[in-house]
């Protein structure tokens, strides 16, 4: 497995740099991440390219390696169709689609599954469609969705207040653009990784049958609401709705946990264990088994919580994991941590597919 979401650092004067900077804002210096070594930097007189997005649109801060033969960095030739950047704000829109898009492909490339493009691969590869609702009477509305390997997304969930009115208008405690990529995202790898193989009987009894009809349990589900007691069973609201959503639910939940306790991490992060059972040492995604890693996300996450409410904010984590969720996600951990000969031979690498190096991960500090 690769390495967390680390801080990175200018190589030219050593100031800092997020991971989505393409000018280093201390000394000007042009930057970019290249995917291969996991790293920022200034790439002049690199053997490394900026990708077509990033000198052509100012889109995109990743680089492509000076051989490859595609104009697009590996996060940016997955998406295939954009919004019309003739319509006014659609590009700023289009940009917080990629930059969210780029941090879910670090994650799948950080924990080893498949990313491989539809133009590589048509049958299992991954592709993504950002569209905009159509103007006029009777236009079907663009659905947010996953089908076959495409994910589509309606540009209207990069627009912060529109996000939120629906947030608020479904009850949802949570809802996040890169949340929406997380979420899709389970629905391809279930098919990439569970569904037509052996694993199936074991989903089965974990999440349910999902061969239960989906269109019937979706409308029951927004006519009739959850179940009173969704929270001793679920992660969320939304996962009670059919065994499909309740895994994309919970695997979009492991993907917000590995990712925030590794940025934590690799930002020396020390937090006081909310409980005597919390373990004060606990080693980042891959080096742990999944009990150390529940309770450090416990400790981080009250935390995260505590510093919200000190500035007038909403919990930033506002879940309540039961024992059968994180059965559930204790699933998903030992499907996607690499331990599983069955799930090694899945992940395979096809022709165009990028890995990054396996590297060792600082652990994360709980004080008590």
């Amino acid at each position: 497995m690769g390495t967390s979401m680390k801080t990175f650092h200018c190589d030219v004067c050593t100031g800092p740099l997020f991971f989505e900077n393409s000018v280093c804002t201390q000394c000007n210096s042009p930057v970019g991440y290249f995917p291969d070594r996991n790293e920022m930097a200034a790439f002049k007189g690199k053997r490394q390219r900026p990708c077509r997005n990033y000198e052509a649109e100012q889109i995109c801060n990743w680089m492509i390696a000076a051989e490859d033969p595609e104009d697009y960095c590996v996060s940016c030739r997955l998406t295939r169709i954009i919004p019309s950047l003739a319509q006014p704000g659609n590009r700023a829109l289009w940009h917080s689609l990629e930059i969210a898009k780029r941090r879910l492909v670090y994650t799948l490339l950080d924990l080893g599954l498949p990313v491989v493009s539809k133009t590589v691969d048509a049958e299992q590869g991954l592709a993504f469609e950002f569209k905009a609702d159509e103007a006029g009477e009777g236009e079907t509305p663009v659905l947010t969705g996953h089908a076959e390997g495409v994910i589509t997304l309606n540009i209207a969930e990069a627009d912060d207040a529109e996000r939120e009115r629906r947030r608020t208008q479904l009850r949802e405690p949570y809802r996040t653009l890169l949340g929406h990529f997380r979420h899709e995202t389970g629905h391809y790898y279930w098919d990439l990784l569970i569904r037509d193989s052996e694993r199936i009987a074991d989903f089965r009894r974990m999440f349910g049958d999902e061969r239960a009809d989906y269109a019937q349990a979706m409308q029951h589900h927004y006519d009739s609401g959850p179940p009173a007691d969704w929270q001793r069973s679920f992660v969320s609201a939304y996962a009670s709705s059919h065994p499909w959503e309740d895994w994309a639910e919970t695997w979009a939940h492991y993907l917000h946990m590995t990712d925030s306790l590794d940025t934590a991490s690799a930002l020396g992060i020390a937090v006081r264990p909310v409980s005597r059972k919390a373990p004060r040492i606990v080693p980042a995604r891959g080096l742990a088994g999944f009990g150390d890693l529940s309770g450090s996300w416990a400790s981080l996450t009250c935390a995260l919580n505590c510093l919200n409410r000190s500035m007038g904010l909403q919990d930033a984590y506002p879940f309540v994991l039961s024992e059968s969720a994180l059965s559930k996600l204790h699933y998903v951990h030992e499907l996607v941590s690499g331990d599983d000969p069955r799930v090694a031979r899945d992940r395979a690498a096809p022709a165009g597919m990028m890995r990054r190096p396996g590297v060792s991960r600082p652990p994360i500090a709980a004080v008590g």
